[in-house]
């Protein structure tokens, strides 16, 4: 690839990728031992405090399993994203670069480092990405009473 801002997009996509697997890891391991925890206190004495707590354990179950399938649906947009895509507005998938920060439009992630750099993962449903859709760069757009300059959109 010789594209040195497709190169970017790809580490980005896949540093992203990463995280979301180890975040959706992370949700499945915790369902799984809040299962077991209630499952165990089954096998324990039936009395009013156990049947709390295994009520306890199964709600925290729920509670991991939507986080779960929530992480699983983020890590299915970030499938979608194009990374071979050059963009000229900014769009899903896009690698925006302002005056103040760098950003991946894609899920909300928070900060993504690829190399030394630190680019914020944004979602579409994020007011900054509203304020900011289908600008290019040299465009301004306001946001929060401040006027943001994009610098590079691709």
């Amino acid at each position: 690839m010789s594209n040195p801002k497709l190169e970017l997009k790809h580490k980005l996509l896949a540093e992203c990728n990463r995280l979301q697997k180890e975040i959706v890891q992370t949700h499945k391991t915790a369902m799984q031992e809040a299962q077991q925890s209630a499952i165990e206190s089954d096998d324990n004495a039936e009395d009013s405090l156990m049947d709390s707590y295994r009520e306890e354990m199964q709600n925290q179950r729920d509670m991991y399993a939507k986080q779960l399938e929530h992480s699983m649906d983020d890590l299915n947009t970030l499938s979608q994203v194009n990374p071979d895509k050059e963009t000229e507005g900014v769009s899903f998938g896009s690698v925006v670069i302002t005056e103040t920060q760098k950003l991946f439009i894609s899920i909300s992630l928070g900060n993504v480092k690829v190399g030394d750099d630190a680019y914020f993962a944004v979602s579409p449903a994020a007011p900054l990405y509203k304020a900011m859709a289908g600008k290019k760069a040299g465009e301004t757009f306001p946001f929060r009473d401040k006027h943001i300059k994009l610098i590079d959109v691709f």
